[in-house]
């Protein structure tokens, strides 16, 4: 059967699949990525998962993987495969296409930003199916964006675009790791919420989660947490829906799994922000944590297609 290798690499763990052409999920399997031993090690773990992953299908299937999609976060240079930086992981300039062709046996491989490629199965096969135009913003330890445009994701001409976590929304408010303040993941992320609950309720081990359960019980500190960051939350998707006019607004992460505690709010403060401009549909992301890995899958897959044949 032809497959694909499908690989997401987060900063604790790494989620891998064998995927067919209509997207059925073969085989799968997750390792941890053991950034405590050093960006090389990693690397290398990288390239050791995907090599057990052909074995696997040349031993299932009878023929090894056409292609491989991986998924990694921070800079990526995907027109070059080359991972150029990630804070969490280490390393630097890392030529991670051709690499892991290399160890693949001379199979293409595509290389993708993670968020953007969870926005690219989000749109294609998960909650922003059918929508033309759409904006993928998962809600965790940081906020970034994936812009989707007739079932491709836009990169950017430097591989930046999407980066609405770094919209300045409180000018003057807490310090971001890129440098400026009140960046609106340091107000509106999972790990923004989790926090403030903490200095909010006296429990440093309090966090977002914990002040959503709080919310529903209808503790007022943890309105007042909460409320605080759907507020810099709407402002800062106001400002994207102004530039990027989505047909849909897809939310993913942590901070979305409180479900209507943080949906019903944050609609009608978006509603409650927008003059001229058309309100999208806003709703949760669909396939969690799997996103990064089925979009993987479908970069192998686009790989294939756009292929010239010898």
């Amino acid at each position: 059967m032809k497959h694909v290798i499908a690989l997401d690499v987060g900063g604790t763990g790494m989620k891998a699949a064998l995927v067919a052409e209509d997207g059925t999920l073969l085989h799968e399997a997750r390792r941890a990525t053991g950034r405590d031993r050093g960006p090389d090690a990693v690397v290398e773990t990288i390239q050791d998962f995907a090599a057990e992953l052909l074995d696997t299908g040349r031993e299932r299937f009878g023929r090894p993987a056409s292609a491989a999609g991986v998924a990694v976060p921070g800079i990526v240079d995907s027109e070059h495969g080359i991972a150029v930086y990630a804070a969490n992981l280490g390393w630097r300039d890392v030529p991670m296409r051709s690499l892991l062709s290399r160890r693949l046996g001379g199979i293409p491989v595509a290389l993708g930003h993670d968020v953007r490629t969870g926005g690219l199965a989000e749109g294609r096969i998960g909650a922003g199916r059918g929508a033309d135009r759409f904006l993928f913003v998962p809600l965790g330890t940081g906020i970034a964006g994936a812009i989707g445009i007739a079932g491709r994701i836009e990169a950017g001409a430097h591989g930046y675009a999407g980066e609405i976590g770094h919209i300045v929304v409180r000018p003057g408010g807490p310090a971001c790791g890129c440098g400026q303040h009140g960046c609106l993941e340091t107000l509106a992320s999972a790990a923004a919420v989790s926090r403030a609950w903490a200095a909010a309720s006296g429990d440093p081990e309090a966090d977002a989660a914990d002040c959503a359960k709080a919310v529903e019980s209808g503790d007022a500190r943890a309105r007042e947490v909460w409320l605080a960051a759907v507020g810099a939350l709407a402002d800062g998707l106001v400002t994207a829906i102004t530039l990027l006019d989505p047909r849909t607004l897809i939310i993913g992460g942590g901070l979305a799994e409180a479900g209507e505690t943080l949906f019903t709010p944050l609609r009608t403060a978006v509603e409650e922000r927008v003059t001229f401009q058309r309100l999208p549909h806003i709703v949760p992301a669909a396939l969690g944590d799997t996103a990064g890995c089925l979009g993987a899958g479908l970069l192998a897959w686009d790989l294939l297609a756009t292929e010239v044949p010898a």
